[in-house]
């Protein structure tokens, strides 16, 4: 995975105006869209598009500064078909107008080209187990809550506290499979979304398949698949946070799985607010 990480960033320094096949890129590395994404996404800490666009603007800001006549030339070289739908992005980028630029030389924000590498420390200690489960169907109350990378996620904490303690009773008598227990379920996202993008999350528990499930909950339906299940303890939510990146830097380079569309579940087996033992649920399949 490594390697084509590598690869794709290669492509993308020689495709600079042509939009990238990323499927088919995927396909010859023997791998899938949706994992290399995500991965992308993980190690780098941006969507792939958006390095995408940040590599192109550079190269473009270069060429500005160092006095390139024809605004619509460079735009074209960058894939982009007009001076107006250019002058966005690159504003977005170096928060500046290419003709400022090009007058003045700058100010310009450079995305520096990416090189991945293995770490082969293993400096965070993983416990894992692969969980075959059949059919699933995942119910509770779900809400649509902005993606936040880091820290508390207030909106998530806002819907949970709106449950009321019966309702969490109740949905916990419902449980009849694994993963036991209250589950958060994040689902109905791009694999590589920005922070901000808005999600699905499903305060909520499992249910045998063949099981009804009440008419007044939110339904999630998961096929039959592999799982690889990481467990989890320390302060929170900084600790799970952390292993949801070691899962990408260190676990899957390390190991015959890739990621599979579908939600990442979080149980929780111990919560005090500030302290959570837990296990991160992520849907896997062979590579």
């Amino acid at each position: 995975m490594i390697g084509t990480l590598n690869a794709l960033v290669d492509l993308v320094e020689r495709s600079t105006a042509e939009e990238i096949d990323v499927a088919a890129f995927a396909r010859e590395h023997a791998t899938t869209e949706y994992h290399l994404r995500r991965m992308f996404s993980a190690l780098a800490q941006m969507p792939l598009s958006e390095y995408v666009r940040r590599r192109r603007m550079t190269l473009a800001g270069a060429d500005l500064a160092a006095g390139a006549p024809d605004l619509l030339e460079v735009a074209v070289r960058y894939g982009y078909g007009s001076v107006e739908a250019f002058g966005r992005a690159f504003r977005a980028v170096h928060g500046t107008a290419p003709a400022d630029v090009r007058r003045h030389g700058g100010p310009l924000s450079t995305q520096p080209t990416l090189r991945f590498r293995l770490s082969v420390e293993g400096s965070t200690p993983m416990d894992v187990t692969i969980a075959n489960r059949p059919e699933l169907v995942l119910v509770g109350h779900a809400a649509q809550v902005p993606l936040i990378h880091e820290g508390v996620n207030p909106h998530i904490q806002n819907h949970i506290a709106a449950i009321a303690p019966e309702e969490h009773a109740r949905l916990k008598a419902l449980n009849d499979t694994d993963p036991a227990g209250i589950l958060a379920v994040t689902a109905g996202i791009d694999p590589d979304a920005p922070e901000g993008s808005m999600l699905t999350y499903l305060h909520g528990v499992a249910l045998d398949a063949h099981t009804t499930p009440p008419a007044d909950l939110d339904v999630i339906r998961l096929e039959a698949g592999a799982w690889a299940v990481f467990a989890s303890s320390g302060p929170f939510p900084e600790t799970l946070q952390r292993l949801w990146a070691a899962t990408a830097t260190e676990w899957f380079p390390s190991n015959p799985w890739r990621l599979r569309p579908g939600p990442s579940i979080v149980r929780y087996l111990d919560f005090t607010g500030t302290h959570a033992t837990c296990e991160l649920w992520l849907p896997v399949e062979r590579s």
